[in-house]
């Protein structure tokens, strides 16, 4: 089954570093990861944590967004606001069919949530599988980060019904970051390149592609590399 990792990006209120904490423990989950934020462990954020201390006190800190999501295998941006970075966004609703139809090839999942006042930025959700929205009866007054990742953890806590204990599993040659790594070196060699518009659809097409499908593009992907290698 899946393991979720919740990342929050540069939170500034140890107030909503804590929530954030008491929300993801009350929905069974454990594993909070921080890039550059606030006091996570002083008192303002235990005082919201609530019995959660342990998620803070467990909390793995890191520089950048990048390094955060290094081995995951699956990446989710939460976001209100509309970007241009990709052209799909799904309603949270969405995300367990997503997630379902990829349990052969997906195991380590990542659901990020940007700054207080801004969000995530654009170079920041180009590192996102996917960008996932709220869907709110009126934009303002919006929610707070903590109630964001409340609902969020709320919405994918069925996912984790029958997880067993936590271990490391290796990513087998089937897996979506696997294809995502081909992909990106077909499309290198034939000349797209990562800044052109048909290189980034390309990725976030393949974003939402079920195990099927994944492991019958690997295939495609392999015969492609190998005719690749031998024409040179």
């Amino acid at each position: 089954m899946f393991e979720f990792s919740f990342i929050l990006v540069e939170s500034r209120l140890p107030e909503n570093i804590g929530a954030a904490a008491r929300a993801i423990k009350t929905m069974g989950f454990s594993e909070l990861r921080l890039v550059n934020p606030a006091d996570h462990l002083g008192e303002r954020a235990r005082w919201l944590a609530h019995g959660s201390n342990d998620i803070l006190e467990n909390a793995r800190l890191f520089a950048d967004l990048r390094q955060a999501v290094s081995d995951l295998d699956f990446t989710i941006a939460c976001s209100a606001k509309r970007r241009a970075v990709k052209h799909d966004r799904y309603w949270i609703e969405d995300l367990p069919e997503i997630l379902r139809a990829k349990t052969e090839s997906v195991h380590r999942v990542g659901v990020i949530f940007g700054r207080e006042a801004s969000g995530l930025h654009n170079d920041e959700l180009r590192l996102c599988d996917i960008i996932a929205s709220i869907a709110l009866k009126r934009p303002h007054p919006s929610l707070n980060l903590a109630q964001a990742v409340m609902i969020l953890a709320y919405v994918l806590a069925p996912l984790t019904y029958k997880r067993k204990a936590k271990k490391s599993v290796p990513r087998p040659p089937g897996s979506f970051p696997a294809l995502k790594t081909k992909a990106r070196q077909v499309l290198t060699r034939c000349g797209i390149t990562e800044d052109s518009l048909l290189y980034n659809r390309t990725m976030e097409r393949l974003s939402i592609l079920a195990t099927d499908d994944i492991q019958i593009l690997h295939s495609i992907l392999n015969k492609v590399l190998q005719q690749l290698s031998e024409g040179e």
